[in-house]
């Protein structure tokens, strides 16, 4: 089968694997092959080899709309990672390299085969807001704080091939990789051959699917599965559906793409499109620019499929080229999308399983809460949602509280002065998050809402925390340079950093006399921001109420102070003069709008701002490390320590252990996240991780985050299913990271209630209800569960990434099958388990699990085993995806002696 061409490109002669040419062998019609579909088609074909085969070319190129069947070996062009995921990633690396040494194996083995890229982004913190010196101060704490890890990781720049680390103040991941790291079409040389391709990559953070709005295919992955997929892996999963939506008719003046992407995430999470892909099209498809597709497509962990895709065609062209990249690349992306097939042709609809008709026009400016991202309210119905959701029952609409506490307030000195403090007021603003800091649209509609409060001569009230943490600096180059930076400062969003912050927690503390209040009080208050992640716990521990809008909308309720007043229908504040100013009366036209972007949004500033991408952190330079193949651990480090993953470590497979007598560790509801199992935010003093981190001699200041300390394990076992929202059924009267140790009843951390079983040999499992693991691709909510002996998750349904996550963490994930819950069966959680799992087990089947009770009454059902895959299965063999990696190197080691 010869499906390979040439094509010449600036007098260069290139090799491609030509679509067409499989599309005939197979008798594909090709045209109605989702453009997604295609892409994985072109990946599959090109490598196929000892892990891919024909019958998975062919699986695609007859891909079934309306029943897909198969399974997907993706291997990836690249991988990103960012720090927090990332350095748990890197340590395992370099733990790898340890167990290849210690079996007589090569350190060097360990290395990635593809190009790996970490960004630092998620360490900087909120410390200090509202005025000019904040970055300067935000970013020395930053390194102050995280000096171990930036040494560690800068050891690993020198030491692994392949592997690249973008400093701090540089970015937020996602946006840097929009911006500049992508160029859509790739180069690749191997065998003597020089080829295209396109950019495809896997990243550990859930929104890297959102260079799919770039007509780049990618997705979130753990840091197990990324892993993987660097040390030459494929990633294995179903062959999917495609859901396809159709854009028609025009945005209306004040509707965003956030507004958009609101819209669009409340009605896919209705279509239950997990494990999907969603791909965009349609006559209005051209009307979205690259900014906004991006945005859609970064919320695709929030509507729950794998990715939103946007196929390439004109725009993409034009923002490659609005982004500064070469001639070169363009002519590149464009000569080789339209030959192979994969530039958008709007004559021709492919088939969809499913289509969606989103009409433009009819989209209104809305917010999300208040607690999830998929909860949309318009804005005209913010205040009253607000004010319904303090009485509804606990859950995700509903605080369950009384009539006499909705009505508390609570009075503060505040310079001086008395201020009040009521139910709803607005604590926190910010306009932060990879989501909307991509799109100058909604950057400088913010911008010029400012400049219209405060020539109105409006202010923020003082309470209110303000920030901006752009993705990039290019943000600030076009703020700075419409003049319109100004005023957002005298509203108090002074820059506070460059990275994700807010929206992963990293909010940083309230002024001491409000959060003396609230903890006092115990006063239910707000949040907005223009984040992807608003789930309970995240945004601060303090703030229950936690909303996501626009940029423009984050600086109109900043001035408004509460999400307890209709901004529709009631003044914003007052002028000078006492006159009521409306919000209205400060939105900027979209026309005035775009006439910033075509004026301030150039190519020019996109090549100063990332100009010396690798090198222009002068801090980052400046840290000194040497190069060796195998890294010297601190053994008193409390950011880095050696896993304890290979320990025992053998060439051969492990003897399975039987699942019996299984206990259970926590009894969960619904719509549990990784923000609830992994450990996330700030580590608070009195918590199973706070104990461990006093007893080291380290003062509460000094705690950090634990996303900051996700390279030691000590630390991330102690913090799992540590999120003060958590609610486990087995001690229903308390919140938080509790359980009760079975044996004897007792009330406990869930950790050393995991300690106890495990010095009594006893296995743990977890009961869950649906859409378990939901949210950020976090591999410490696997690796965490694993280490504290969980052997079987038993849920009503999982989110993609943490089933997968669990099963290359060696756990076995059950579903229980239709209709089955653990209420109708009875479960209490105080049984003991018997989970049947045959020697041999097979993708998908049913599997018997028996529950035994104190009376010895016995409870035997059926469950399906979510191996998805022949993948899956050896992974579990291999006790984990990182062993069997380790036994490959080897073995291919020996053969080639």
């Amino acid at each position: 089968m010869n499906w390979h061409k040439e094509l010449v490109l600036s007098n260069k002669t290139y090799n491609y694997l030509d679509l067409g040419a499989v599309a005939e062998t197979y008798h594909s019609n090709l045209t109605n092959l989702p453009y997604s579909i295609r892409v994985l088609l072109e990946s599959v074909a090109r490598q196929m080899g000892e892990d891919i085969t024909k019958d998975d070319v062919a699986s695609l190129a007859n891909w079934q709309a309306d029943n897909p069947q198969g399974v997907v070996p993706f291997k990836v062009a690249r991988v990103i990672l960012q720090d927090f995921t990332g350095v748990p990633a890197v340590v395992d690396l370099a733990a790898m390299r340890d167990a290849m040494v210690a079996l007589d194996g090569k350190a060097a083995d360990i290395n990635p085969d593809i190009p790996v890229t970490l960004v630092i982004d998620h360490s900087v913190q909120v410390d200090q807001y509202g005025n000019k010196g904040a970055i300067a101060f935000n970013t020395a704490k930053e390194f102050e704080r995280n000096n171990e890890r930036y040494e560690f990781l800068k050891w690993a720049q020198s030491s692994f091939e392949n592997f690249d680390v973008v400093p701090p103040e540089t970015g937020i991941i996602h946006q840097v990789n929009l911006e500049v790291l992508s160029e859509v079409i790739l180069t690749e040389h191997k065998a003597g051959i020089d080829w295209l391709l396109p950019d495809t990559l896997q990243g550990t953070d859930s929104h890297t699917t959102m260079i799919n709005g770039l007509g780049v295919l990618g997705w979130g992955v753990g840091g197990i599965e990324a892993e993987a997929a660097l040390l030459g892996e494929a990633s294995f999963f179903p062959t999917p559906e495609v859901i396809g939506v159709r854009f028609v008719g025009t945005l209306s003046p004040g509707a965003t793409a956030t507004d958009l992407v609101l819209s669009i995430t409340e009605t896919l999470r209705k279509e239950n499109v997990v494990g999907k892909f969603v791909e965009f099209f349609g006559p209005s498809y051209h009307e979205l620019s690259l900014a906004d597709r991006a945005t859609i497509a970064n919320m695709a962990p929030e509507y729950g499929a794998t990715c939103g895709f946007c196929p390439i065609d004109d725009e993409t062209l034009r923002y490659l080229k609005i982004t500064g990249r070469s001639e070169t690349v363009i002519e590149r992306v464009e000569t080789y999308a339209k030959q192979n097939h994969l530039f958008y042709d709007d004559t021709i609809e492919p088939t969809y399983t499913k289509v969606i008709t989103v009409d433009l026009a009819t989209i209104l400016p809305a917010l999300a809460g208040p607690k999830r991202p998929q909860d949309r309210i318009l804005l005209t119905e913010v205040a009253q949602d607000f004010h319904d959701s303090l009485t509804a029952p606990v859950g995700p609409k509903g605080f369950g509280l009384s009539t006499e506490e909705t009505e508390k307030q609570v009075v503060i000195e505040w310079d001086k002065e008395d201020k009040v403090i009521q139910t709803g007021d607005l604590l926190l603003a910010a306009i932060t998050s990879c989501t909307n800091t991509s799109n100058p649209f909604v950057m400088l509609s913010a911008g010029l809402l400012a400049k219209n409060a405060v020539e109105k001569g409006l202010r923020v009230p003082d309470y209110v925390k303000t920030s901006l943490a752009p993705g990039s600096k290019i943000v600030t180059s076009y703020l700075e340079a419409s003049g319109l930076m100004p005023y957002l400062e005298k509203l108090g969003f002074y820059l506070v950093g460059y990275g994700c912050t807010t929206c992963i927690g990293n909010s940083g503390p309230l002024a001491d006399e409000i959060t003396e209040a609230l903890q006092k009080e115990e006063m239910l208050v707000s949040s907005v921001l223009s984040g992807n992640r608003n789930f309970e716990g995240r945004i601060h521990p303090l703030i229950k109420a936690n909303y996501l809008a626009s940029p423009p909308l984050v600086v109109a309720y900043a001035l408004a102070g509460t999400v307890t007043k209709d901004l529709t229908t009631e003044p914003i504040g007052v002028d000078a003069s006492g006159q009521a100013i409306m919000l209205s009366d400060i939105w900027p036209d979209k026309e005035e709008v775009q006439r910033y972007i075509d004026q301030f949004v150039s190519p020019e500033a996109f090549r100063l701002a990332y100009g010396d991408l690798f090198s222009a952190n002068e801090r980052w330079n400046a840290i000194d490390t040497t190069h060796s193949d195998c890294y010297s651990w601190d053994e008193l480090s409390t950011y880095i320590a050696h896993p304890p993953y290979f320990k025992g470590l053998t060439r051969e497979l492990p003897e399975q252990g039987v699942l019996t007598d299984l206990r259970i560790l926590a009894k969960l509801g619904d719509s549990v996240t990784t923000d609830h199992i992994s450990p996330a935010g700030s580590i608070a003093l009195h918590s199973a991780a706070g104990k461990y981190l006093k007893e080291k001699g380290l003062r509460y200041s000094d705690f950090n985050s634990y996303g900051s300390r996700r390279g030691n394990h000590e630390i991330m076992m102690r913090g799992t299913f540590g999120n003060i929202r958590l609610q486990n059924q087995l001690v229903p009267e308390i919140s938080g990271g509790y359980t009760r140790y079975l044996p004897t009843g007792e009330e406990m951390f869930i950790y050393d209630a995991a300690l106890r079983y495990q010095e009594a040999n006893i296995n743990c499992m977890i009961l869950a209800g649906k859409d378990y693991g939901m949210g950020s691709s976090r591999d410490w909510a696997a690796k965490g569960t694993q280490l504290l002996g969980v052997k079987v998750v038993l849920a009503e349904s999982f989110e993609r990434i943490h089933r997968s996550n669990l099963v290359m963490m060696g756990v076995v994930p059950l579903e229980y099958l239709a209709g089955d819950t653990a209420e109708s069966l009875g479960l209490t959680g105080t049984e003991t388990f018997q989970v049947l799992l045959p020697e041999e087990p097979t993708v998908n089947q049913l599997v018997q699990v028996i529950a035994t009770d104190a009376q010895n009454h016995e409870t035997s059902f059926m469950t399906r085993l979510r191996f998805d895959a022949p993948a899956d299965i050896r992974y579990w063999k291999h006790q984990g995806i990182l062993p069997m990696v380790i036994r490959k190197k080897l073995s291919e080691s020996a053969g080639s002696l």
